[in-house]
C-alpha cells in the first residue's frame, strides 16, 4: 500500500465515496412515475418517499458512523458499511411492496452514511478551515458529476432491468469504490488520537460539539439548506412530468442543472480563500429569496403552463443547486474548525441534525405537490430566509497556519 496519495487521487477517490449517496438517490428519480404506478397508483406523491426513506437513514447512521470511526479507525468503517450497503441493496432490488422497499431504503441509507461521514473525517484529519473548505469544494466539483449522469444512468438501466435493475448497479459502483479505497488510501486517523467507544467519552464528545459555538447557527442553517435541496430533488421529477410534461427530458435538463453546480463549486474552491466561508455561504442562501419570490410571482401571473414558466423553473433549479455548492462544504468546514480532536465525532452529529432537520421539513413540503410547483417554492422561500437568518449569528474563524495534531500525526503516512 503507498505512503501516500497525490492530491488529484485523493480528491476524486473522496468524490467517489460521497457520491455514494447522490448515485443512491438520483439514479432512482426517473423510477419514480413506474414505483408510482407499481405500488402506489392512488398516491403518487408517495413515491417521493423513495428519495426521502433513503435519506433519513443516512441521517440515522451518522449519529453512529463517526464516533464508532473515532474508535476504530476510518479504513474499518468504511468496509463493514460497503458490505452492509451490498446487501441492502439487493434486499431492494427485491422488495415486494413499497412498506418492504421502504424499510430496505432506510437501512440502505444507514450503511452509505459511512461514505459520507468517514470521507469528511478523512479530509479533516488532512486539513482544516479554508484549506478543508477548498478541498471540500473540488470533491464536491468532481461529485456534482454523478448527479448529472445518474438519471440518465438510471433510465438506461430501467429500459434494460426495469427499476429492479437500478440497486444492482449500486451494487458495482460500491464494490468498485470500495475496491479502490481499500487498495490506495492509507488509515489517517493514528492510534493515539482514537476515542474508545465509551458511553460516557461519547457523551463528552457530543457535548463539545454541542457547546461549540459555531455549531447551533450552522445547523439552524444546514437544517433549511438540506430542506431545500431534500424538496427539489424528491420533487423534481413529477414536476418535470406533471406540471411541464418533459419526463422523456428529465435526465438530460438534470444533467445541465447538476453541471452549473459543478461549476459554483470550482468557483468557490478559487474564492473562499479570500471572501471567506460565511460571507460566501451567506451570500449564496441570500440570492435565493428574489429567485424563488420572482418564480413564484411569474406562475402566479402567467400560469404555470406559459412556455416561458418552464425555462424560468429550469434556472430556478440550477441557482438552487449552485446555492448547495457555494453553501455545504463551507457549512460545515466552518463549523468543524474548532472539533478537529473529535472530527469523526463531529461530522456525525452535524450529519444527522441537519440531515434529519432536512428531511422532517422536505416531506410535508414533497406532499403539497398539487401539479404546481407553487405551495413548495413558496415553502423554499422561507427556508432560505431562516437559513441566512442562521449565518448572522456566525463569525468567521481565522484561517489555521497548521492543520490540526490529528492531521500532523496522520500526514507522517498519508500526505494528499
Amino acid at each position: 500500500m503507498p505512503e501516500r496519495l497525490s492530491r488529484p487521487e485523493f480528491v476524486a477517490l473522496m468524490a467517489m465515496l460521497i457520491a455514494t449517496v447522490a448515485f443512491s438517490t438520483d439514479a432512482m428519480l426517473p423510477a419514480l412515475p413506474e414505483l408510482a404506478r407499481t405500488f402506489s397508483p392512488d398516491a403518487p406523491n408517495r413515491a417521493q418517499l423513495i428519495v426521502t426513506s433513503f435519506i433519513l437513514g443516512m441521517a440515522v447512521g451518522t449519529l453512529f458512523v463517526g464516533p464508532i470511526s473515532d474508535a476504530f479507525g476510518r479504513r474499518p468503517v468504511i468496509m463493514v458499511g460497503a458490505g452492509l450497503y451490498i446487501l441492502t441493496s439487493v434486499l431492494a432490488a427485491f422488495a415486494p411492496s413499497l412498506e418492504l422497499l421502504l424499510a430496505a431504503r432506510i437501512l440502505q441509507g444507514m450503511s452509505a452514511s459511512t461514505a459520507r461521514i468517514v470521507t469528511v473525517a478523512v479530509i479533516r484529519d488532512l486539513y482544516a478551515g479554508r484549506q478543508m473548505a477548498q478541498l471540500m469544494s473540488l470533491v464536491m466539483m468532481i461529485f456534482a458529476l454523478v448527479p448529472a449522469l445518474a438519471p440518465a444512468l438510471g433510465a438506461v438501466v430501467i429500459e434494460l432491468a426495469g427499476w429492479r435493475g437500478v440497486f444492482l448497479s449500486f451494487v458495482i459502483f460500491s464494490i468498485i469504490s470500495t475496491a479502490w479505497y481499500m487498495l490506495r488510501q492509507a488509515e489517517t486517523l493514528a492510534v493515539e488520537h482514537r476515542i474508545p467507544f465509551r458511553l460516557a467519552r461519547l457523551k463528552h464528545a457530543i457535548g463539545e460539539v454541542s457547546r461549540s459555538k459555531p455549531t447551533g447557527p450552522v445547523l439552524i442553517t444546514l437544517c433549511c439548506v438540506f430542506g431545500i435541496l431534500f424538496t427539489m430533488i424528491s420533487t423534481i421529477q413529477p414536476i418535470f412530468d406533471i406540471t411541464f410534461g418533459r419526463a422523456d427530458a428529465f435526465p438530460l435538463y438534470f444533467a445541465f442543472i447538476a453541471l452549473a453546480a459543478a461549476l459554483a463549486s470550482v468557483l468557490n474552491a478559487r474564492i473562499v480563500m479570500r471572501y471567506g466561508m460565511l460571507r460566501i455561504s451567506a451570500w449564496a442562501i441570500l440570492a435565493q429569496l428574489p429567485t424563488s419570490v420572482i418564480l413564484y410571482i411569474a406562475g402566479l401571473a402567467l400560469g404555470w403552463d406559459a412556455p416561458v414558466m418552464f425555462a424560468l423553473f429550469v434556472l430556478w433549479c440550477v441557482g438552487v443547486l449552485v446555492m448547495m455548492s457555494l453553501t455545504l462544504g463551507n457549512l460545515n468546514a466552518l463549523a468543524m474548525v474548532p472539533l478537529g480532536h473529535v472530527a469523526g465525532t463531529a461530522a456525525s452529529v452535524l450529519g444527522a441534525v441537519s440531515t434529519m432537520g432536512g428531511v422532517v421539513l422536505a416531506v410535508p413540503v414533497g406532499q403539497l405537490f398539487n401539479g404546481t410547483p407553487g405551495p413548495i417554492i413558496l415553502c423554499l422561500t422561507v427556508m432560505a430566509g431562516v437559513g441566512y437568518l442562521g449565518t448572522l449569528f456566525l463569525e468567521e474563524p481565522a484561517t489555521p497556519k497548521t492543520v490540526s495534531p490529528t492531521a500532523e500525526s496522520s500526514s507522517q503516512s498519508v500526505t494528499p
